[in-house]
């Protein structure tokens, strides 16, 4: 976090009517509130108007957690008990505003990227990170999370003029209405239009893979050199990754920025509204298909694959639409056969506690 720490209100950190009405529904009076600015492992960096403590959650929440989302991530507002000397106990998290996560890991687990968010900055390179697709789904997960994405082409300073503007039209075709800045922190391309884009109290993740620049694009805002970047790689020509946890940061105009370790890989969640909304042409002619369950690969009467077949629309877009709607759905599908298991080890163990209880064992 930043070093030097000023004194600011709560609602400079983001904290609203929503919020306070959230504390009055958990009845949470007795405690002090803050926001999550810092993620290690197994502690927290929360930051409220009295100061900054390294937090931990209390041994009752991680007794009745049943996931991951029911712990802390960077941007919640939790309820604390402050301690000496800068110290703190999370009692509770605050109902989330929004919320960016993806699947991490072969398990299908869920990661929380960042909560309460106002707008993502997607962020790529123009050199070998560059990829459409990868576009898609980290403004899947945005949309989904209820978040606004704005597309960030980032080192622009590598390519010409020309192949800048051929891969802002690209983009513009793809994405639509999406805003699309173009930026380098080598030679400021960009950075007034960035700065302009971030307000007092509002809340901005950047997200994107290793090396792209996000911490580079941070250290502008901020003015000064505080996220530790390296130099780019003369055999890959990209960055290389230093950020290694998720950091709330406070700029001088009062916005509030988060750098995320880059990721390789975008897993889809249960992401169906933000893919249904992403790919909305597709949404508004699968409505017209000849059977309401048309999953647009083979079935007669498609009208997805009517516009494909017409050039209506673009080859790339539907396949990255199939690969994506096919990872929600694993993902879905996997969930649900954990809940019904879930359900089933609860049966058992409410079955064997009663058996227990008739055979004289009181304590169950």
């Amino acid at each position: 976090m930043n070093s030097k720490i000023e004194k600011i209100k709560n609602e400079d950190l983001g904290y609203d009517a929503f919020f306070e009405s959230g504390r009055r529904e958990l009845e949470s009076n007795d405690f002090s509130v803050a926001r999550v600015a810092v993620e290690y492992k197994g502690a927290y960096k929360v930051r409220n108007e009295n100061g900054e403590y390294l937090a931990k959650v209390t041994g009752k929440q991680m007794f009745e957690s049943s996931s991951r989302e029911d712990f802390p991530a960077v941007g919640d507002w939790v309820t604390i008990t402050e301690l000496e000397p800068e110290r703190a106990v999370i009692h509770g998290i605050l109902p989330r505003k929004t919320m960016i996560k993806r699947k991490h890991g072969k398990r299908d687990e869920t990661q929380i990227i960042a909560t309460n968010i106002n707008v993502a900055f997607v962020v790529e390179a123009v050199g070998r990170d560059y990829n459409l697709n990868r576009f898609e789904r980290y403004l899947a997960i945005a949309d989904d999370g209820g978040v606004k994405p704005v597309i960030i082409l980032n080192k622009t300073d590598l390519i010409s003029k020309e192949e800048l503007d051929l891969k802002i039209a690209e983009l513009k075709k793809r994405f639509g209405d999406t805003e699309i800045i173009a930026t380098s922190a080598k030679n400021s391309e960009g950075l007034k239009e960035l700065k302009a884009r971030i307000s007092k109290g509002k809340t901005y993740c950047f997200l994107g893979s290793s090396g792209v620049g996000k911490s580079s694009l941070i250290n502008e805002l901020l003015g000064e050199k505080v996220i530790k970047t390296e130099d780019i790689s003369l055999g890959t020509n990209r960055g290389k990754h230093t950020t290694t946890n998720r950091e709330m940061y406070f700029l001088k105009n009062g916005g509030i920025v988060i750098d995320n370790p880059g990721m390789r890989g975008v897993g889809m969640t249960n992401t169906s509204v933000g893919i249904n909304n992403l790919f909305d042409q597709i949404t508004a002619l699968s409505k017209k298909c000849k059977f309401s369950d048309c999953a647009h690969i083979s079935e007669p009467g498609c009208k997805v694959l009517s516009a494909l077949k017409s050039g209506e629309l673009d080859k790339g877009k539907y396949l990255n639409y199939i690969n994506l709607k096919k990872e929600a759905e694993h993902y879905e599908l996997t969930n649900l056969e954990k809940r019904k298991k879930d359900r089933e080890f609860g049966k058992f163990i409410k079955k064997a506690k009663k058996e227990l209880r008739e055979h004289g064992h009181k304590n169950y």
